[in-house]
């Protein structure tokens, strides 16, 4: 079985920093493409940031110059460092895979493996 938990949200300033975890178990990185997903109240979900297993790389245009997407294979973690947060960054965060290495497009329904999420508010 697989899963994904995601961990680090919270409440932070607009111009602040943070950074988003996710544990993966039964996943291999290696083999995995990744990414972080984001949902706003009243929203659909929208894609951040994916890697693939090569360490490419995918940003949404929002979040470019700003998000940084990582993972470390040998603990199975995958992170988002998020900098010069601003309000609108606010919403559920997700991170999801696909059993398959290259680099998928920034949508949901590329991705087959969901985590629970982690809440990211940004005050003004």
């Amino acid at each position: 079985q697989v899963k994904l938990v995601e961990s680090g949200g919270g409440s932070v300033q607009a111009g602040g920093s943070l950074r988003l975890s996710c544990a993966a178990s039964g996943v291999t990185g290696s083999s995995y493409c990744m990414a972080w997903f984001r949902q706003a109240p009243g929203k659909a979900r929208e894609g951040v940031a994916g890697i693939a297993s090569d360490g490419r790389t995918n940003y949404a245009d929002s979040v470019k110059g700003r998000f940084t997407i990582s993972k470390d294979n040998a603990k199975n973690t995958l992170t988002l460092q998020m900098n010069s947060l601003e309000f609108d960054d606010t919403a559920m965060y997700y991170c999801a895979a696909f059993g398959s290495g290259g680099l998928r497009p920034l949508y949901p329904v590329w991705y087959n493996i969901w985590g629970q999420g982690t809440q990211v508010t940004v005050s003004s």
